[in-house]
């Protein structure tokens, strides 16, 4: 586990935006864990608005995110998805990728991808943000949204 590169963004002014956050039940404990952190950092940062809604699993996530895209300045997928012993796990893992990508790219709504993708359990404990965690996903995937957000509002207000 390695949180090198991660860059320090200190205290984001996130007032008058809107967020969104799709929390799959798969796996429950983490990304319950997960959706926790990430609406305490909208709070921390002022979000105006933090919607929330959860799903059956990874796999729902995107058609969730896709319709808070249109209504919202950014959204948060958290899910869990670990590894089993049967190829499913790839196909999870590179179908929810590529679906939150092409929200983001389609909508133009940054999209915080907190869908942990580990090879057991202990990974995903590891980067939930407990208090024993090594890694915070949730509070990371909802800052990576929230200062993609308040770029394209300052582009959007700057080039008109």
């Amino acid at each position: 586990m390695s949180k090198e590169g991660l860059p320090g963004m200190g205290k984001l002014d996130a007032s008058g935006l809107s967020v969104a956050v799709v929390t799959a039940r798969w796996n429950t404990e983490i990304c319950e864990q997960m959706r926790i952190r990430a609406v305490e950092t909208a709070n921390e940062f002022g979000v105006s608005t933090v919607t929330e809604v959860h799903v059956t699993g990874a796999l729902e996530l995107p058609v969730l995110v896709q319709e808070l895209a249109r209504t919202h300045d950014a959204v948060v997928a958290l899910g869990c998805v670990i590894r089993g012993g049967t190829p499913h796990f790839d196909y999870v893992c590179d179908s929810v990728t590529a679906g939150l990508t092409r929200i983001a790219l389609d909508a133009a709504t940054p999209v915080g991808n907190g869908v942990l993708t580990t090879n057991d359990q202990q990974q995903a404990i590891d980067r939930a943000g407990f208090s024993d965690s090594v890694e915070d996903k949730g509070a990371e995937a909802m800052t990576a949204a929230l200062d993609a957000a308040l770029t394209i509002r300052s582009i959007r207000s700057t080039c008109g």
